[in-house]
Parts: C-alpha cells; sequence; structure tokens
C-alpha cells in the first residue's frame, strides 16, 4: 500500500486547548486548532498504520538525518499559566519499519543515524518526545487511536537535497509495503520573524517566505522551495523548510493533491494546515 496521506502540521503548544497564557492568547490559536483538527479527521479516515513524523526539534544531530529506533516515545507539556495544565503523550515506534528506513537510506549513502534511548528494547527504551512530534501527535493521535509512529530528524547542515533523497525513500518503502499504510506529518512552523517584539525580531522575509511556500504548495511544486537563498532563509528564520524538503521528497514517488486548510499568524511565527491527499 503507497503511502496513504501527508500533512504540514505546525507545533506551537498554544493550539492544544489550555497550554496558552490566557484566554486572550487562546482566541489568537483558534483557527489553526480547528485547521489541526480537520487534518485529525482527514488522517483517520485513511486508517494508517504508522504515522511518520519529520520534527526540527527531538535529536539535533550534527550533519546527519536520525531516525528513532526506540520501542515507545513518551513526552508532557505544561501550560506556562497559573492554570499550570499538563498534558502527556506516550506512543509506540514500528521499530521495523524504522529501521528498514534506515537500511535504505544507508544504501543510497544519505548521511543518516539510527538512535535508541534509554534501553535496547522494552518499556526503557522510550525516546523522550519533543514539543515537535508531541503537539501534532495529540491531535492525530487521540486518545483510542492504534497508530505506531516513526521519529524522523531532519539535519540542517548537510545539503537539502539529501533531507529531499530521504523523503524519497520513506516514499518507497511505503509503495512497496502491502501490509502497511504510511502517512507522513511534517512538523513544521513558518518563518519566525514576524514582529519586533518577537524573539528573533521583524524581517520582511518573514511574509515573502510564507508567502512562497503557500504558492508552492497550493500548485503543488514543494520541490521549489529546495531553491531558495540561504541568506533569505536566515533573515525569515522558518524550522519548515528541511521537513518540507522530506515531504517534496515523499510526493515525488506518490501522486497527490494537495490541500491548504488554513494559514495565520497568530503572534511572531506563521502556522501552516495543510495535507496532501490521493487523487
Amino acid at each position: 500500500m503507497p503511502l496513504v496521506y501527508a500533512c504540514i502540521a505546525p507545533h506551537g503548544g498554544e493550539i492544544i486547548p489550555g497550554l496558552a497564557r490566557s484566554n486572550a492568547e487562546d482566541q489568537l490559536f483558534r483557527k489553526t486548532r480547528k485547521g489541526m483538527l480537520e487534518i485529525a479527521r482527514e488522517l483517520k479516515k485513511m486508517r494508517p498504520d504508522t504515522i511518520v513524523i519529520a520534527s526540527p526539534h527531538n535529536l539535533r544531530l550534527y550533519r546527519k538525518i536520525g531516525v528513532v529506533f526506540s520501542e515507545n516515545s513518551s513526552g508532557s507539556l505544561k501550560s506556562e499559566s497559573r492554570r499550570g495544565l499538563q498534558i502527556h503523550l506516550s506512543a509506540k515506534c514500528d521499530t521495523k519499519l524504522a529501521r528498514e528506513i534506515y537500511s535504505r537510506a544507508v544504501d543510497r549513502r544519505l548521511p543518516v543515524v539510527g538512535a535508541n534511548y534509554g534501553s535496547f528494547d522494552g518499556p526503557s527504551s522510550d525516546m523522550p518526545m519533543d514539543w515537535g512530534s508531541l503537539v501534532p501527535l495529540w491531535f492525530l493521535l487521540g486518545r483510542h487511536a492504534k497508530f505506531k509512529i516513526i521519529i524522523i530528524t531532519p539535519s540542517r547542515e548537510i545539503p537539502i537535497e539529501q533531507n529531499y533523497a530521504f523523503g524519497a525513500v520513506i516514499s518507497q518503502i511505503a509503495n512497496e509495503k502491502s501490509d502497511r499504510r504510511v502517512a507522513f506529518v511534517a512538523s513544521a512552523d513558518q518563518s519566525h520573524t514576524h514582529i519586533r517584539s518577537g524573539p528573533y525580531g521583524f524581517h520582511v522575509a518573514a511574509k515573502k517566505y510564507d508567502e512562497i511556500v503557500i504558492e508552492a504548495l497550493e500548485t503543488n511544486r514543494l520541490k521549489t522551495l529546495l531553491r531558495l537563498n540561504p541568506s533569505f532563509i536566515e533573515d525569515a528564520k522558518p524550522d519548515s523548510l528541511w521537513q518540507l524538503a522530506m515531504l517534496a521528497g515523499c510526493l515525488s514517488r506518490t501522486r497527490m493533491r494537495s490541500r491548504l486548510i488554513s494559514y495565520d499568524v497568530p503572534t511572531y511565527y506563521g502556522m501552516i494546515c495543510a495535507d496532501f491527499l490521493p487523487p
């Protein structure tokens, strides 16, 4: 069964109800929260067995793409408000498929590392779940879903074409599987320089970068993002490009139609919800 679903999912913790610092801030994220609920509904319709999620906030392996081999992944997020709400999420990992992806990437001479945490196997083989994974998966896994996950970590230090090639490996393996339905999630927030009061300040490149991503999405030509100038990327400060390169690689081996669900800039960074469905 080929890749059955793919999406771009933001990971700002405030989109989870109750994690914003105030009711006013919570309202700012309503549009994106609604978009994530739509993605969750569509994903469940496609009944994947495994969700491969590319997160920019898990292991940061210098000049290496990471594939998590742990049997489990779990983590927590706590609200910064006085309410002190804390959410917890745990998931089983598809170690067999993760090792297949790793082995095929090695065969293609891509710079990839397999990573475990705690113990080799069993309950203590439990990779801490970063917010780039936890926030989208909080919506996508739900309370009763049986999906397994694979956490992938892109690299910003290697040529971006290698992240693209790695995505093509994922899709190729998915296409060869008759017993696994696979979904791919690019966990991605867009430009982080939209306002002067934000932690990265303001730059005019922020609006332009987000517009370019939306155009590439709406025309189903994500591969064009690989040509963006590095200095432009530095000015816009997205944490999406490398996961989107992997997504573009996935789509190079599987024909899908794109759909922009929502775009918003609730604070200093842009948030896109989008998905890709079989034609």
